[in-house]
């Protein structure tokens, strides 16, 4: 399991390394933060590297149910990726009308639909991240809503199942929704340099 502290000030990678001791299958990597899209994929591309089957992927903020990782497991084989879908939501109105927003600029700009498009709870088999993760710069901001349009445009075998979403435990949210909405206005324009993209792809 590779944990990736995105410059922390509170001691997380001293301390992941100090429970590594006893854990040899606890990775714990450290960078200079630089955000949660970039870390995404710096940790997408570290698992290429290191030869990974499948790559899973989940928050460290308590929202999503580890157990729920064992259904998506099993269809592993069945499907490239299997996304989480985030039908009950444990946070406020503001962030599920950002999503919704989120899901009608894709289906407008590339004509793909999607129930959810950045749940943070994935499994997605390596090769299918490896056909598309070169497409995206390494600071690219929201890399999952980017790799689910990947999947679906090209119609890759994509299972989306429901998860639990709960409230965040943590009481600090470094990434409130004024900083989101300009993110996602940021997006539009790497939309539409994707989109033309898009239409010289295989």
């Amino acid at each position: 399991m590779v944990v990736i502290d995105d410059g922390s000030r509170d001691n997380t990678y001293q301390i992941l390394c100090q429970l590594s001791k006893d854990r040899p299958l606890l990775c714990p990597l450290t960078k200079k933060n630089n955000g949660h899209g970039p870390t995404v994929l710096y940790g997408y591309r570290y698992s290429r590297e290191q030869g990974a089957d499948y790559i899973f992927q989940t928050d460290s903020d308590g929202q999503t149910d580890a157990k729920e990782f064992d259904s998506f497991w099993k269809d592993r084989k069945k499907y490239d990726a299997v996304i989480g879908n985030r039908v009950l939501r444990g946070y406020g109105k503001d962030r599920k009308f950002v999503e919704d927003i989120v899901c009608l600029l894709l289906r407008i700009i590339f004509g793909v639909k999607v129930p959810d498009a950045n749940t943070p709870f994935r499994l997605m088999n390596t090769s299918i991240v490896a056909k598309y993760i070169d497409k995206l710069s390494s600071s690219f901001e929201i890399p999952n809503i980017m790799f689910i349009t990947y999947f679906v445009y090209h119609k890759e075998k994509v299972k989306f199942s429901e998860i639990t979403f709960s409230q965040r435990r943590s009481e600090a949210n470094s990434i409130n929704i004024k900083r989101i909405i300009k993110v996602e206005w940021r997006s539009v324009g790497e939309f539409m340099k994707l989109k033309k993209r898009l239409m010289f792809d295989p």
